[in-house]
């Protein structure tokens, strides 16, 4: 009996065999609008008959190795990929497909019809997966409506489980990403800018999939740090969401913090009211300002991954993410110990953060040990309930302020922001400026090397 995999695949499925054969048969007769058809068709699986997938391919790595492509090359690298039975199916076949062509000028229409009924068969194949679970009495509602909103979230992002990819197919991809690196926009490929120019040289930037873990004891300023982050790469990209999701202040907290950091006027002054005239004008201002960003926040308490990610992914051009903080999150299913629950959580929010796309920050506890020492720095053994968090984290930044723990202090505004951990370079410390009356941290001094933005 066959298995419900190939049952799916001996359906007749939608396709149109006139669309698949006239863009083939147009990358054969006419090069140049390959490009055009590469924009369209991403993936060979997008092509329904399999010898049309396997020349697809063909024609994609020829054109991503810049070799010559006509009847005589194409046949000889399809007789290497072992598309057709043999030379003489191959040569028919191939010219078949150049007497077809109707017409190269109307090839991203038939690229169109390609791409409508490869959703429409993935959508298919994805409903039946979603119904075989839904009849599997062992799942609950709630895991199914999670598994179905990523099935459909994922057919929207065009991503395929292809599995294992040759290292020759992802050389050429990370080429690409380089040239994108060096070219006129590479602004848009480049990490975030934090908005501090030492931290962003040493991370080199906010990068995509990345999960940076901020940890701190409390009264150090990483709720203030983290939207001080969040303010300025919203005012920066403004085109980018940001998402903030803050588990320990309500809404309207967490705003007026923001509003005192950026208008600068005393946190204080906000929570009593009482401001001068001045201040009123400098908040309608700032909150002119803001009111433009794209910053989305979230006070659900007790939160897990997986409605975080339902809820960001809703999000348009989604460009970070923001918690606060790990320890007041659950982990949405059952664990024999705390240990093991805040592994989950970080697990779960580092695959996150590689299927959005998006760097996310997550804000965490230190443990006591950390006052016990004289120099009162953090280490990565000082996480609470560590068990895998540093593991999962690409970043791990700490903040210590001595001013804090010695009132006499020459220089109580120093605080130090220790990179413990950085899978993209080097780590160190970076001083800045605290200053506690508008919650706001700043750049203390101007590094010798400038961040790549």
């Amino acid at each position: 009996m066959a298995n419900p995999e190939e049952a799916l695949l001996l359906e007749d499925l939608p396709f149109s065999l006139d669309a698949e054969q006239a863009v083939l048969g147009g990358m054969l007769i006419d090069p140049d609008c390959i490009p055009v058809v590469l924009e369209q068709l991403s993936t060979p699986q997008m092509f329904y008959r399999k010898q049309h997938a396997g020349l697809f391919e063909v024609f994609l790595n020829m054109s991503n190795l810049n070799k010559t492509i006509d009847f005589i090359t194409v046949l000889d690298e399809v007789q290497r990929a072992g598309v057709f039975a043999d030379a003489e199916e191959a040569k028919v076949y191939l010219a078949q497909l150049m007497e077809i062509v109707p017409s190269t000028a109307n090839i991203v229409d038939y690229c169109a019809i390609i791409q409508d009924r490869y959703y429409r068969r993935r959508l298919i194949q994805t409903s039946k997966e979603i119904e075989s679970y839904a009849r599997d009495r062992d799942g609950t509602s709630a895991a199914l409506l999670d598994l179905a909103e990523q099935r459909i979230y994922d057919i929207r992002q065009n991503k395929d489980a292809s599995g294992l990819q040759p290292i020759g197919d992802l050389i050429v991809e990370t080429y690409d990403h380089l040239q994108k690196l060096t070219g006129e926009d590479k602004e848009l490929y480049l990490g975030l800018s934090s908005g501090f120019s030492a931290l962003d040289t040493m991370l080199t930037g906010l990068n995509r999939s990345d999960l940076i873990l901020l940890a701190a004891r409390p009264g150090m300023g990483k709720t203030s740090f983290a939207l001080n982050i969040a303010v300025n790469v919203a005012k920066k990209y403004a085109d980018k969401s940001v998402a903030i999701f803050n588990l320990e202040m309500s809404a309207e907290q967490l705003v007026g913090r923001i509003l005192s950091s950026e208008a600068q006027i005393p946190s204080r002054a906000l929570r009593t009211g009482i401001m001068e005239q001045t201040e009123w004008g400098q908040l309608a201002a700032c909150a002119d300002i803001l009111s433009r960003t794209h910053i989305y926040v979230d006070d659900t308490a007790g939160i897990n991954a997986t409605e975080i990610k339902a809820k960001a992914r809703r999000l348009p051009n989604l460009g970070l993410i923001v918690i606060d903080y790990l320890q007041l999150m659950e982990s949405g299913g059952r664990a024999e110990n705390r240990v093991q629950e805040v592994s989950k959580i970080t697990r779960s929010l580092k695959i996150m953060a590689k299927e959005l796309d998006v760097p996310v920050i997550v804000l965490s506890q230190l443990n006591r040990s950390v006052e016990a020492r004289t120099d009162h720095k953090p280490m990565l053994a000082d996480l609470r309930e560590s068990g895998s968090i540093e593991q999962d984290a690409d970043s791990v930044i700490f903040l210590t302020r001595e001013g804090y723990y010695d009132k006499e202090c020459e220089t109580p505004y120093l605080t130090v922001c220790t990179v413990a951990k950085n899978r993209h370079g080097s780590t160190g410390d970076i001083n800045l400026r605290w200053d506690g009356e508008f919650t706001r941290f700043s750049n203390l001094e101007m590094e010798l090397e400038p961040p790549p933005f």
